[in-house]
């Protein structure tokens, strides 16, 4: 892994126009839709009132997948999305013009054999009124490199779940194609959709997004905590712990603190942890 190259290395700034149907195509990609008689989800995927997730922020503007070009010496096949954070600033507009711009914060070297984790912040703004709509921040895991050196500083490491009974259980079914429509909204990661990529990667089958399972956490905050009003989900960190595989249903366990909340993502059928130490923030 070049470490010089990526510490230099400077992403332009992207601006991405998005309509009804981009905003309708992520909500389906999460599984939006499922019951056509839900009105309360009508919103997310019908153009009449149309609102848009706050999750929708993590896919904006995305750089696309540049840790496959080899000039940076990743090893690309390997890596694994390891944590993801957003905070709105303002709600994002169900369409409009928006503008990325990007940063790599730093590396953190694990060790030789151990990985290193790659943390990258993303900032939105309207390009038509320059309003500051969202900053998110990213870190991937780089399975295949370690021992190289780093750069940067690190986000400070997130608290464990309160060992205790949850407050709320929300489940969400996820369909065996699920992966399918969601990399149609810019994850082309062919991890996602080629069964011959994934068994490289040490996969039975292609995985599900980290980034959906991310957008089904929201789902499930909007609905059980915000009454459906996507505006008021403020912020949202989640750690990915393992894969969910297309087709599992999702068990999400809250924990109430005021305004905040501490949860994990459970996938069910196999009593596995896919998301921990994750936090949210109500307005």
């Amino acid at each position: 892994m070049d470490i010089e190259k990526i510490a230099a290395m400077e992403i332009a700034p992207i601006v991405q126009s998005y309509d009804k149907r981009d905003t309708i195509l992520y909500a389906l990609g999460l599984g939006y839709g499922a019951d056509p008689l839900d009105e309360k989800e009508l919103g997310f995927v019908y153009e009449r009132h149309l609102r848009a997730l706050p999750s929708y922020a993590n896919l904006l503007c995305h750089p696309g997948f540049w840790a496959q070009d080899p000039q940076w010496g990743i090893d690309w096949v390997k890596i694994l999305h390891a944590e993801q954070d957003f905070v709105i600033h303002k709600p994002l507009p169900p369409t409009g013009r928006i503008r990325g711009e990007y940063a790599i914060a730093g590396i953190e070297d694990k060790g030789e054999g151990r990985g290193a984790l790659l943390h990258q912040n993303k900032e939105l703004y309207s390009e038509e009124t320059g309003e500051h709509h969202a900053t998110v921040r990213s870190t991937l895991f780089l399975r295949g490199n370690g021992g190289e050196g780093g750069f940067g500083k690190g986000p400070a490491p997130a608290q464990a779940i309160p060992d205790k009974a949850p407050d709320k259980v929300v489940e969400i079914p996820t369909l065996p194609r699920q992966a399918l429509i969601y990399r149609l909204s810019g994850d082309w990661n062919p991890l996602h959709a080629d069964p011959e990529i994934a068994r490289k990667a040490g996969f039975d089958m292609p995985i599900l997004h980290g980034l959906c399972t991310n957008g089904i956490a929201a789902r499930a905050i909007v609905a059980a905590y915000c009454d459906y009003d996507p505006s008021r989900l403020a912020q949202m960190f989640v750690r990915f712990s393992k894969p969910v595989m297309p087709g599992e249903t999702i068990r999400l366990e809250f924990h109430e603190e005021g305004n905040n909340l501490r949860f994990r993502a459970i996938a069910k059928e196999r009593d596995t942890v896919v998301l921990d130490r994750c936090s949210a923030t109500i307005a």
